[in-house]
């Protein structure tokens, strides 16, 4: 798969290009030095800023993204619960969801987070995932990709603008970014590994506060660390996350010292993580629906009362996709009635509604759930979703509309503005709906060629056209800038 490439080159160029041990940091757990600005001479944070979405736009256009809003509305409620507790934070944080059963975590510039839909197979708690997080959260706030380029650039010919433009063009064409690394990264190797090591380390300390300052339990990370190191000890073949942050035993046994450090903080059981991995577990795994419903049977007597709606969710889901949809309500009825704003259990019964041809139930229900939570996006994008259901195609404009300009970044609303246009007959808004997508997806060609065609449909001289022209514009404007960082 070309995105595996792609991830390792992005997780590797971190380990390749280090060289310098970074500043050390002291031993109290609370008082850690501002560190974060080492790279700031040479990499600015707005560039990082340029590198980071247009590499989130090739990814997009590369890479399995999971797009389902109810696993975006919980990582990204998870990571920034951690990036409020976060040290040196100097930029926005965006996190998402790969699908992959590969066991991996990566950050890049821009503050953008990734990992796996394998990390909740191995990850048994949501502390666990959460020290992942706030490792990668750490990478990101003590600039390590920047501060290890800029290095990389002083012991070589290459320019720190080469060095990001190979990782750029090793998402665009993994062949020819394997090439310019390649020849833009000599240096000493025993430097490197130390460098990485060192801030493989460092990100855990960091790691490790913001989790406490989060409220997690800090232990966490050194027992997830330790479980892996354990299963994957004598495999040939380790998962790409052990390969891009190996965890040798002292970086382990450092990770446990600091955590014992902390004072011992209970955490109780987290119902939405169970959720979120019976969803991908149900829908992302890779695994038939047989092999699925197993799996939650055989845990559906060991979990405390407090996760065992998460079984009963996740197996509802796997009958809702094979078409057993009377099995499904038996389930999702009772789990709604016990807790009527759970978004899982809305989206869920959403689905069943369309499903049964009853587009009109799910309407009413989401329109009493937007009561309380107005603004919500995965009420929102139901709700419109279930409008286009029933036919109420002008209203489902209206809030397609409203929710793109709230959330510009999301694929969905824009796909499904542009179904509902196209159901009406307005051939330019459908267009120009495509084109945002497109430009989401760094296919800037098509974006522009769609605008233009939408430009062309409508009257001459009008507001539309003129709305259509000035996006034009803006999206020439994207399209050099983007093409000048490669």
């Amino acid at each position: 798969m070309m995105f595996k490439q792609t991830r390792s080159l992005i997780a590797l160029c971190i380990a390749a290009t280090l060289s310098v041990p970074p500043t050390p940091v002291m031993a109290n757990p609370i008082e850690l030095p501002d560190i974060g600005t080492a790279a700031s001479s040479t990499l600015t944070i707005d560039q990082e800023l340029q590198y980071g979405d247009a590499y989130m736009r090739m990814l997009r256009n590369r890479a399995p993204i999971v797009n389902d809003p109810v696993l975006v509305e919980y990582v990204d409620t998870l990571g920034h619960r951690l990036v409020a507790n976060a040290d040196d934070v100097k930029t926005p944080f965006t996190f998402f969801m790969i699908r992959d059963r590969n066991i991996n975590a990566f950050a890049f510039f821009g503050g953008y987070v990734a990992i796996h839909t394998g990390l909740f197979l191995h990850a048994k708690t949501e502390s666990e995932l959460a020290s992942v997080l706030a490792h990668e959260i750490a990478h990101v706030t003590q600039r390590h990709l920047a501060r290890s380029m800029e290095e990389q650039a002083k012991r070589s010919p290459a320019t720190l603008a080469a060095l990001a433009g190979s990782l750029l063009l090793a998402i665009a064409a993994p062949e020819a970014g394997l090439a310019a690394i390649t020849a833009t990264t000599a240096g000493n190797m025993q430097g490197q590994i130390n460098y990485t090591r060192s801030n493989e380390k460092e990100a855990d300390r960091f790691g490790i506060a913001t989790l406490s300052k989060a409220g997690f339990d800090v232990t966490a990370m050194p027992r997830f660390f330790g479980r892996l190191a354990d299963e994957y000890r004598y495999v040939t073949t380790p998962p790409p996350m052990l390969l891009t942050h190996p965890l040798p035993q002292d970086r382990i046994t450092d990770s446990r010292v600091r955590a014992q450090s902390y004072p011992h903080l209970r955490v109780d059981e987290s119902l939405d993580y169970h959720l979120a991995r019976s969803r991908i577990v149900a829908r992302y795994a890779g695994i038939k629906a047989d092999a699925a419903l197993d799996w939650f049977n055989r845990r559906e007597s060991k979990v405390s009362n407090t996760i065992k709606p998460a079984m009963s969710y996740g197996k509802a889901l796997v009958y809702l996709d094979n078409n057993q949809l009377s099995e499904a309500k038996t389930l999702l009825e009772p789990l709604l009635q016990q807790d009527k704003q759970n978004r899982f259990y809305l989206d869920a019964m959403t689905d069943l509604y369309i499903a049964l041809k009853q587009p009109e139930k799910a309407v009413t229900l989401l329109e009493q759930a937007l009561k309380s939570e107005p603004h919500n996006p995965v009420l929102t994008i139901n709700y419109a979703n279930s409008l286009l259901n029933e036919d109420k195609l002008s209203q489902a404009i209206r809030v397609l509309q409203r929710y793109t300009h709230d959330n510009p970044n999301d694929v969905n609303g824009w796909s499904l503005l542009s179904e509902a246009n196209a159901k009406v007959g307005n051939g330019e808004e459908e267009l120009a709906a495509r084109a945002e997508i497109m430009a989401l997806r760094a296919n800037w060609n098509k974006a522009i060629q769609y605008y233009t065609q939408a430009s062309q449909m409508v009257e001459l001289g009008s507001l539309e056209q003129a709305r259509y022209d000035a996006r034009i514009d803006q999206l020439m404007v994207m399209r050099d800038r983007f093409m000048a960082l490669q």
